[in-house]
Order: C-alpha cells, then sequence, then structure tokens
C-alpha cells in the first residue's frame, strides 16, 4: 500500500452531465469525500483541444464520436487536491463504463454508458499534471487553507501537507 501524499487531478464534468443537470451532484460528491476545488472553469471544447487531450484514442474508429460528444455542450473542467486526490477521484466515479460500475460511485449511480460516462478524471499512468495545463493557466489555480483540514485529516496527514 502506497503512503498517502499530496496530489492534484483533472476532472471533466462531460456534455451529458451538464445536458442531464448533474453538476452540482458531482461536486457535492468530490467535496464530501474531502478533496478541494482549486480550480473551476466551464469552456467549450474544440478539436484541437481534444485532439490533444485524447492523443492516444485519435486513431481508433470511436475517436469522431467521442470529440463529438465531448463538444456537444459546453462542460466544468475542474483541478481537485488532497490526499491521493487521483485515485481518491476515480473510485468516487467507479468504472469507464456505468453499467459495470458499483451502486455509491457516480457511474454506478447516474451512468449506464462507456462513452457518455459523465465525467473525465486522470489517469494515473498518464501524467495529471500535464492534463491540467492543457486546461489551466497556473494563475487560474488557487492554493487556500480549508477550514475544515484539521478534522479532514490525522496528524500524520496533516503534516505530509505541511499544514
Amino acid at each position: 500500500m502506497s503512503h498517502p501524499r499530496e496530489e492534484r487531478t483533472l476532472i471533466i464534468v462531460k456534455p451529458d452531465a451538464m445536458q442531464r443537470s448533474l453538476l452540482g451532484e458531482i461536486i457535492r460528491r468530490f467535496e464530501q469525500k474531502g478533496l478541494k476545488i482549486i480550480a473551476m472553469k466551464m469552456m467549450h471544447l474544440n478539436k484541437e483541444i481534444l485532439k490533444d487531450h485524447y492523443a492516444k484514442h485519435i486513431d481508433k474508429p470511436f475517436f469522431d464520436s467521442l470529440a463529438g460528444s465531448m463538444s456537444y455542450s459546453p462542460v466544468v473542467a475542474m483541478v481537485l487536491s488532497g490526499l491521493n486526490a487521483i485515485s481518491a477521484a476515480r473510485l468516487i466515479l467507479g468504472p469507464t463504463k456505468g453499467y459495470e460500475a458499483d451502486a455509491g460511485s457516480i457511474r454506478g449511480d447516474l451512468a449506464l454508458s462507456g462513452q457518455s460516462n459523465l465525467v473525465h478524471a486522470s489517469d494515473p499512468e498518464e501524467d495529471p499534471e500535464m492534463e491540467i495545463k492543457r486546461f489551466f493557466a497556473e494563475n487560474e489555480i488557487f492554493a487556500y487553507k480549508k477550514v475544515d483540514f484539521e478534522v479532514m485529516y490525522g496528524e500524520e496527514e496533516r503534516q505530509q501537507f505541511g499544514q
């Protein structure tokens, strides 16, 4: 088991979630877990950013469908931080295919599809910091201490955060 460490992760609330008015529910789940929102903005994703973001899928037959679904309406991009934020966010989301996700996860409770799966989250195997830089300038990301910090984490974890 790895030791907890402070991480940042990119979250994109996809057009299918926006169309279904699930933004508040999705944000609530991350906040209830204790992850801190340090950046957030609404934006349209164009073909260039989608080609860059989904570069590993660009030659696959489903890329055009994926790009179409991701540019259908605005998305909300966020940066979350916290101890083991990458794995914590992915656990809250559940597996990529909503029909395989356990009840209690965002996808398990709210999605049935593999493509229309509500939220993108950074993959730990890829470079979450590079994903964050693709969507946010450093001056759009905020550092602040939350008042619930003392009760969210134990003493050992607070020392790792340096607070």
